[in-house]
């Protein structure tokens, strides 16, 4: 028994030493599956791509890509869906700025298709109507609407399409119907508005409480884009359809004429650029505020972002500081440049950034900032918006943003006019000498901003909505990208923070950037305030890239919002 015992002892003994030395040549443990931090894909095509804020939208655009329309082509049709399917952040009756990139020119062009107030509409004017402030839903807040203006400039300049055929999607849908995205659904219904001429009438054909999938019509839009198709830009400011509107907004107690609507025209302008470690970044000049997120770079420009780490207490700080420093300036500053001389260039140079970035205290949070005085310190001199951006395989690019300005922005009906008027007007201020005092026939400072930003072979159309929130949005979507490394997408999806008000230490983080990071902000004195992990506070965006060295595309859009970014098919050989 004792031999058998000992025996069995050595054979387990020879079974392991023959297992250690299979296990010396066994294969390794596969490697772990790559670092991924995004929920959505990175779209790849060497096509077209349309990335809006609703799948519809870029399923028509990259439709028109196919049938052979380009870039402008694909945005126009797209936005005129959104205009359809999204009625409570953007439509026909709001404004609209664009940035385009043409390749064969290799060249920016700008279009400022925002409104003026009605000439006849002064300080005075609503003060002998005893209006001392402005309702933000009154007929008083309606400036010419610049959406349709901007369809037909940037369709004469660039497209390749009739507004026939780029309308036609929008007016097929409008007229038979769509069912509503889980976003639509749930916007729908806004009570403050059922008392407004015209609205229970167009905008709750589904109902009080529409679900996800119920039908939406609007064959009021169905008849105001036809119209458009067929007569382009002078079907919607000069014409019977024209004297409609106005008859309407006059009814109202507004101090619109005709030739408000007859004599406006888009403005094609120069976009305005800093950069940012290499990269140039564009915005368009005011009336909008796209320079303070120029002037929030060159800021932040002074912090070593990277080495910070992305949504590390230290990086969040540095770009909530300068976030209040550039908004105090860009507040101050800004408003129509026909009507008061704005120090663009200076607002937006490295001195100022320089001189501004020295006033953030790392160890502490500034709760009151005060904005630069230019004549001393230098010698030279709403949330409720869409965004959507295209590519065509050639590689020109739409920038396009379009706004109601807040929600359905009056939520004011022309009989059978199928869109809601827009209150971009409310901004006006009634104490004058200001850059935003309302004056006749001026534009209001505008928060909707679309952006560009290129560096060697790369170049991105890119754009974040809401409201104030969009220059701190742009700047930590540029620092994601170049201080943190990360592709477009994962751009997008991160985590932000944003900051509706000038002045106070008040904040708002997804929940997404953790407890401690939360803790160690409110030990330099912020004023945090967590909310939901993909909050639409953040603003919705999108992004097309165009590597011109390989020929293809990409694109990135939102999670935050039902969008897609949708390629364009090619043409399959038989």
């Amino acid at each position: 028994m004792i031999r058998i015992l000992l025996l069995a002892l050595l054979a387990a003994a020879c079974f392991s030493q023959e297992a250690e030395k299979t296990a010396d040549k066994a294969p390794p443990p596969p490697p772990p599956p790559p670092r991924r931090d995004q929920a959505r894909a990175l779209v790849v095509s060497q096509q077209g791509i349309v990335a809006a804020s609703n799948y519809l939208a870029s399923s028509v655009g990259a439709k028109i890509l196919e049938q052979g329309g380009n870039a402008i082509d694909a945005a126009i049709a797209a936005n005129a869906i959104t205009g359809l399917t999204q009625p409570f952040v953007n439509g026909v009756g709001g404004d609209l700025f664009a940035i385009v990139y043409e390749t064969k020119s290799g060249r920016l062009y700008g279009l400022n298709a925002s409104g003026w107030s009605p000439k006849a509409q002064t300080i005075e004017w609503l003060k002998e109507k005893g209006v001392e402030k402005i309702d933000p839903i009154s007929v008083h807040t309606i400036t010419v609407p610049g959406a349709v203006g901007g369809w037909a400039a940037l369709r004469e300049r660039f497209g390749t399409r009739s507004l026939k055929e780029l309308l036609a999607p929008a007016i097929h849908y409008a007229q038979q119907g769509f069912p509503l995205s889980v976003v639509s659904a749930r916007s729908m219904p806004q009570k403050k508005f059922f008392e407004q001429a015209g609205f229970k009438d167009t905008y709750l054909a589904a109902g009080e409480k529409p679900e996800p999938g119920d039908l939406f019509r609007n064959p009021g839009l169905a008849r105001t884009l036809r119209l458009v198709a067929e007569h382009g830009h002078d079907g919607f400011y000069r014409s019977d359809y024209t004297r409609g509107l106005v008859a309407f907004l006059r009814e109202l107690g507004g101090a619109h004429s005709y030739e408000d609507f007859a004599e406006w025209e888009p403005e094609w302008v120069e976009p305005v650029a800093t950069t940012y470690r290499g990269w140039k970044v564009y915005e368009l000049p005011p009336n909008g505020q796209g320079i303070a997120a120029l002037s929030m770079l060159n800021i932040m420009e002074h912090f070593p972002m990277g080495d910070y780490g992305h949504n590390s207490a230290a990086a969040l700080h540095a770009m909530i500081e300068s976030k209040k420093l550039s908004y105090a300036d860009m507040a101050k500053y800004v408003g129509d440049p026909k009507f008061t001389a704005i120090p663009t260039e200076t607002l937006i140079s490295k001195q100022l950034g320089d001189q501004r970035s020295k006033l953030i205290d790392m160890r502490k949070a500034a709760c009151q900032v005060l904005p630069a005085n230019l004549s001393q310190t230098l010698t030279s001199a709403g949330r409720e918006t869409i965004y959507l951006s295209a590519i065509d395989k050639e590689g020109n690019i739409v920038s396009l943003i379009q706004s109601n300005s807040a929600g359905y922005g009056t939520g004011l009906v022309a009989p059978g006019a199928g869109f809601s008027f827009h209150n971009r007007g409310a901004r006006f201020e009634l104490e004058p000498d200001k850059p935003d005092s309302l004056e006749g026939r001026k534009r209001p400072l505008h928060t909707i901003i679309p952006a560009f930003m290129e560096k060697d072979d790369l170049k991105i159309g890119f754009g974040i909505m809401g409201g104030w929130n969009q220059p701190l949005a742009h700047a930590q979507f540029v620092a994601n990208l170049v201080d943190f490394e990360m592709n477009a997408q994962e751009a997008l999806e991160a985590p932000r923070f944003t900051k509706m008000t000038f002045e106070g230490c008040d904040v708002m983080l997804e929940s997404r950037i953790g407890e401690a990071i939360r803790f160690d902000l409110a030990r330099r004195g912020h004023v945090v305030t967590p909310v939901s992990n993909y909050n639409s506070n953040m603003g919705f965006g999108s992004a097309v890239i165009r590597d011109t060295k390989r020929g293809v595309n990409f694109a990135a859009t939102d999670p935050r919002v039902d969008g897609a970014a949708i390629p364009e098919e090619p043409a399959y050989l038989p």
